[in-house]
């Protein structure tokens, strides 16, 4: 299985991960690319930003629903030969 198949396996089962916890679980050099990829296989992956108590953000990589208007735009894209 390669990494892309790993990554979209582990957010599909309902992880969040950090872009950190997908190169290190995963052994990705560039989670950015790999995601990418996962998207480029048709998952609406979202990026969610998240502040604690103490301020802290957190950047985590998530599998959605995508909006209708996600959807929309996917079909004319597809439509104008994009």
């Amino acid at each position: 299985m390669t990494q892309v198949l790993k990554v979209e396996a582990a957010l599909k089962s309902g992880a969040e991960l950090t872009a950190k916890q997908i190169a290190s679980r995963f052994n990705v050099k560039s989670p950015a690319k790999v995601i990418s990829l996962v998207r480029q296989r048709g998952n609406a992956v979202y990026l969610n930003t998240r502040t604690n108590k103490a301020g802290e953000v957190t950047r985590k990589y998530r599998i959605g629903t995508p909006t209708a208007s996600l959807i929309a735009a996917g079909y004319r894209a597809f439509a104008a030969g994009v």
